[in-house]
């Protein structure tokens, strides 16, 4: 192996590692089939561009859906919200106060990072406002020890997120809907990445989860009748 490339191949390695090191960013977002994550809650979570289905959502819930999704937010270490997602949950969350609700106890105790541009201050327990080039923060967040990330809701900043190689998992929960219209989880401007089905559940109502780990860049290959299929290296 020549210097050059003994060099190349430490540096990788050390990449390698640093990333390995790094906190986890988790995305978790509730989809239509046709990808729409806009307003799954009510009728006024986000009515941009004329959006009428907001809600969508609440026919499907049940009792497995909201233990997985307990379970998820008391696994995290530090929250990353958008504006939008921000300030519905400070203004419904703080109103928890039964210490039994372990969702409300994270939510309210753990930190929160806030990625706004017209915010200029957070007044919910816990919460920093981030400014400035977001990318630039949450990779300084993701190099602090802690448990993971989680991003729960904030579509616009999901956007930034997937265009800068940000996150290392989805979480995603998909209903039997379709809307045909509304902000969609992967937007233009997302990075072309592969992932890993990492686990897969079915509620009662007829959603699905699929968690997906992140695993690099895409493999292309060729495929025709009578042929042996070639995955391009």
């Amino acid at each position: 192996m020549s210097a050059m490339a003994a060099r190349l191949a430490d540096s990788q390695s050390i990449k390698r590692t640093e990333m390995s090191r790094m906190r986890q960013l988790v995305v978790g977002a509730f989809t239509t089939l046709d990808g729409v994550m806009q307003a799954p809650g009510g009728p006024d979570e986000d009515r941009d561009n004329g959006f009428q289905h907001g809600g969508w959502l609440v026919p499907y819930f049940d009792d497995k859906f909201v233990q997985i999704m307990s379970e998820w937010t008391t696994r995290a270490g530090a929250f990353l919200l958008g504006r939008k997602t921000y300030e519905i949950f400070a203004g419904s969350w703080p109103k928890s106060i039964d210490p039994a609700d372990e969702t409300a106890v994270a939510l309210n105790t753990r930190p929160k990072f806030v990625a706004s541009s017209t915010l200029d201050t957070v007044s919910w327990n816990n919460s920093t406002l981030l400014k400035g080039d977001i990318a630039q923060e949450v990779t300084k967040l993701k190099a602090v020890e802690g448990g993971e990330i989680q991003v729960h809701g904030s579509s616009n900043l999901i956007q930034t997120l997937l265009r800068h190689d940000l996150v290392d998992a989805l979480r995603i929960w998909q209903f039997p809907v379709v809307l045909g219209t509304g902000k969609r989880l992967f937007g233009d401007g997302t990075i072309p990445r592969s992932f890993r089905l990492v686990e897969t559940q079915l509620n009662t109502t007829g959603a699905v989860l699929h968690v997906y780990e992140r695993t690099g860049g895409l493999k292309y290959g060729e495929v025709e009748v009578g042929q042996e299929t070639v995955v391009f290296e």
